[in-house]
């Protein structure tokens, strides 16, 4: 296989990683609506806070984890190691979301966590079985999470909506490339992350 394409599969899997996306939800809401107009030093502390929750402190956890048992990076790829992970992270994004009720943000701001919650439980429930997509899973709740917002505030989502199918296709195209995941696993994740992105913003 092209070496630049593999490169490109790698970059696109690492830039686009689902634990990536409530952080980068925070950003946009921030920046996109009338909370742009909170004090920026609230605003830096509550995204500071979600990073550190949601991507700093479960990577350093699960990587401590990993070296105490003597294992490579690649063990944690196989079905059979990957409950675990998901675990820190389910506990880590819950404690967020318990932390973040305190600032009393908007009911839809914190709704992102229930929805990447929701998206996770499902994921170590179904990897317990069958290995799914999690990348895939997170790009399908940002399509969710879309959907529901536009119906919430009443805006025409198209253009975002295409954005965010095409980096949807991307990042699947970049796992099966990989060689992580098959088709219907990156199918099974996307419509999963939708359908559960939604309910976590719509519903929650």
């Amino acid at each position: 296989m092209n070496r630049s394409l593999l490169l490109a599969a790698r970059w696109l899997s690492a830039i686009f990683r689902p634990e990536f996306l409530p952080a980068v939800a925070f950003v946009v809401l921030f920046l996109c609506t009338y909370l742009s107009l909170l004090p920026w030093a609230f605003k830096l502390i509550v995204v500071l806070f979600v990073v550190l929750g949601t991507i700093l402190l479960p990577r350093w956890t699960i990587r401590f984890w990993r070296h105490s048992r003597g294992w490579e990076l690649h063990r944690l790829r196989l079905r059979q190691n990957r409950f675990f992970p998901y675990l820190i992270y389910i506990l880590y994004y819950a404690f967020t979301l318990h932390m973040l009720d305190r600032f009393h943000l908007p009911r839809y701001m914190s709704s992102i966590l229930i929805g990447a919650l929701l998206i996770q439980g499902s994921c170590a429930l179904i990897n317990t079985k069958w290995k799914i997509s999690m990348h895939s899973a997170g790009a399908g709740g940002a399509i969710g999470a879309l959907i529901a917002y536009s119906l919430q505030f009443y805006f025409n989502p198209i253009w975002w909506l295409c954005l965010l199918i095409i980096i949807d296709g991307l990042v699947g195209t970049s796992r099966m490339l990989l060689r992580q995941h098959n088709l219907w696993q990156v199918l099974a994740g996307t419509f999963l992350g939708i359908l559960l992105g939604f309910v976590g913003i719509a519903f929650f």
